[in-house]
């Protein structure tokens, strides 16, 4: 008995090692086919600003208090009026507070759009787990708009995985396992969003939905991996939003904008809230690096979102964005756009590979099956002979 147990740990330690070693040359090999075929498209490229200029907006995500201390100023409603500029201000909650400064802004004549967030103890963004939630946190939403006479631009859906996922590696990694083991989560996930889509537009709202720009790499290879193991939803509104935030990869520039730009249909960047710190590969953005991302992203996009309001007011950029000079030619650097395009090829490559693993799995299966066969045959001719 010792000894089948031995035999089968064994086998079960040579079959992971030869399906790690067959994923890890499978992922390498197509990301170095991918990365020969699309260096030729790493150049240096000047980019400047179409002849439009693209409408500003501002995302929001305080605490009331600290929202009604930072509209109390007046000169942040006289900046943003003059950069004709919209705000998204997140629903951390349905307080009066919170209904004042929305009036605010109505009244300046200021867009709002209302981003629709859950209590921290529902995940706090929207997802996989929290569809009914969702839809209960809108019939709030209506009724709260209602009473306190607001208005709003569009309702919008910012889909990440939930907050209580980020408290930790085992809850997140449990919450994972059960959705890859589920084949039906991304089709009910999805099910759930449509048709949570659908009856938002006919309250009458435009909707719009904020994505990592991963997203566009899973559909570009056809894999639904990122959405099994984040809980994240592949679901359009009217309009989409990739959040280019090059904060996370300083380095690049604005490269990560231009190569992923042609995918978006609205494109936000950031992140504005802190103090950059020079020579750090991430971190909050500098003025020169914002000016840049907005004058790329304007490019795709007629409409730029910048992260965060609150970090643009208290580092004076709604001044400099005023001042903007949007004839300015941006240089990305052959080496800039080449990060980023063999970034893209790795993980398109990965995404790829690993979203086909239990045929790779049943592959090496069914090889190993014929090699011990043959191997058993041979040693019962020999005894035989």
């Amino acid at each position: 008995m010792g000894r089948r147990l031995l035999r089968a740990f064994l086998w079960l330690l040579i079959f992971a090692v030869e399906l790690a070693l067959c994923l890890t040359l499978f992922i390498a090999a197509r990301a170095f086919l991918a990365v020969r075929r699309l260096d030729g498209d790493a150049r240096q490229v000047r980019v400047t600003a179409p002849p439009e200029h693209p409408q500003l907006n501002f995302a929001c995500q305080m605490e009331t208090a600290a929202l009604q201390s930072l509209f109390s100023d007046p000169d942040v409603i006289r900046d943003l009026r003059q950069l004709n500029a919209g705000v998204t201000l997140s629903l951390i909650d349905l307080s009066a507070g919170r209904a004042q400064v929305v009036r605010q802004l109505n009244s300046a004549g200021i867009p709002v759009t209302a981003w629709l967030a859950l209590p921290g103890q529902q995940g706090y963004y929207l997802n996989a787990s929290n569809a009914a939630q969702a839809e209960v946190r809108f019939t709030e939403f209506q009724k709260w708009t209602t009473d306190s006479g607001l208005r709003w631009s569009g309702i919008g859906l910012d889909i990440e995985p939930s907050l209580q996922e980020f408290t930790g590696i085992g809850r997140a990694a449990s919450a994972a396992f059960k959705r890859l083991v589920d084949p039906n989560t991304v089709t009910r996930a999805r099910i759930a969003y449509r048709a949570f889509v659908a009856r938002i537009e006919a309250a009458g709202y435009r909707v719009e939905t904020y994505q990592f720009p991963f997203i566009a790499d899973e559909r570009e290879v056809h894999s639904t991996l990122l959405e099994r193991l984040f809980g994240i939803v592949d679901v359009r509104g009217d309009r989409e939003v990739l959040m280019l935030y090059s904060s996370f990869n300083r380095t690049a520039d604005s490269a990560l904008i231009w190569q992923y730009g042609p995918s978006a249909q609205r494109i936000a960047v950031g992140i504005t809230a802190g103090d950059p710190q020079p020579g750090v590969r991430m971190g909050t953005l500098s003025w020169e690096e914002l000016s840049h991302d907005v004058i790329v992203a304007s490019h795709f996009s007629p409409v730029v979102s910048i992260y965060n309001l609150e970090g643009c007011v208290r580092r004076g950029l709604l001044a400099q964005l005023m001042a903007l000079d949007w004839n300015q030619p941006i240089i990305i650097s052959a080496d800039q756009n080449r990060q980023v395009i063999r970034f893209r090829a790795r993980l398109q490559a990965a995404l790829w590979t690993l979203s086909r693993l239990p045929y790779f799995a049943l592959a090496i299966l069914l090889a190993d099956a014929w090699f011990f066969l043959r191997r058993r045959r041979r040693v019962d001719g020999h005894q035989n002979s």
